[in-house]
């Protein structure tokens, strides 16, 4: 089932139904989950039904060996020449010339 096009709350119920699946294939209770992901029950719950902490559905994940996914789910991002070229605008550029300070401008009056 494709995600596209659909409401963020479509999506988080479908990633939940999906963790669910999961947990069955692995033939793993709520209860076993929660305790490899270090999560109580009703995390695994919520997490089932979209509804949870970013943090608590990588521990998940990671209690149903599927962090690997997690590369395919948000890949990470190259930067974009243009974002490139605005960072190497920001570096700090050497200075040029001397600097007058406040003493030496005060002693020329």
């Amino acid at each position: 089932m494709r995600l596209a096009n659909r409401s963020p709350a479509a999506i988080a119920n479908e990633l939940g139904d999906r963790l669910k699946q999961a947990r069955l294939n692995n033939n793993l209770t709520q209860v076993e989950v929660a305790e490899l992901a270090g999560v109580t029950r009703k995390t695994v719950l919520n997490a089932e039904k979209g509804k949870v902490q970013i943090e608590a559905f990588i521990a998940i994940m990671s209690a149903l060996n599927l962090t690997e996914q997690l590369d395919r789910f948000l890949p990470k991002q190259d930067i974009s020449p243009i974002q490139l070229s605005k960072l190497l605008r920001k570096t700090r550029q050497r200075a040029s010339g001397r600097r007058k300070t406040k003493n030496r401008e005060a002693s020329e009056w």
